[in-house]
């Protein structure tokens, strides 16, 4: 029985987030206007271990960029996805043939294959499809951070 009040699909979103500290970024860029530079720049100021992989880089981010998951060379928590989906297919052979597997694919907003996201969860891999990791982090995670413990005491 679900608790009254409680958003499992936020709840399944933070444990995501606060269960990973690894996360390799497919198709990550280098110029500070994309979203693919900027997102996982700003999971690396959180303390996330950025992973990038890219062929047509050398370095972002302070990192050697891998040209493809295979060529990374620490396991990976998180694979967060900037890539069309039309290369979801191949992504997703990659990611199986990995190992350790990661825990989780998160696919940044646009970016959606439902037949892809099912054969990642019938290998016991959680996956987020459409939503963008910066704005879940920060709205679930960050927020929760930067709250007080405790309510400032009323005066009477």
């Amino acid at each position: 029985m679900l608790e009254a009040g409680v958003n499992t699909d936020d709840t399944r979103l933070r444990g995501i987030l606060e269960g990973v500290s690894t996360i390799a970024v497919l198709g990550i860029k280098a110029g500070d206007a994309d979203d693919a530079f900027r997102v996982p720049r700003y999971m690396q100021g959180r303390g996330y271990r950025i992973l990038p992989v890219n062929p047509k880089l050398d370095a972002v981010l302070g990192e050697r960029v891998a040209p493809a998951l295979a060529n990374v060379a620490e396991p990976i928590d998180l694979v967060n996805v900037f890539r069309a989906p039309r290369f979801l297919p191949g992504h997703v052979d990659e990611i199986l043939a990995l190992s350790p597997r990661p825990k989780a694919v998160w696919m940044q907003l646009g970016v959606r294959d439902d037949a892809q996201a099912e054969r990642l969860e019938a290998a016991g891999i959680e996956v987020v499809q459409d939503r963008c990791i910066l704005v879940e982090h920060r709205r679930l995670v960050a927020e929760q951070r930067d709250a007080p413990s405790d309510p400032a005491p009323r005066r009477s």
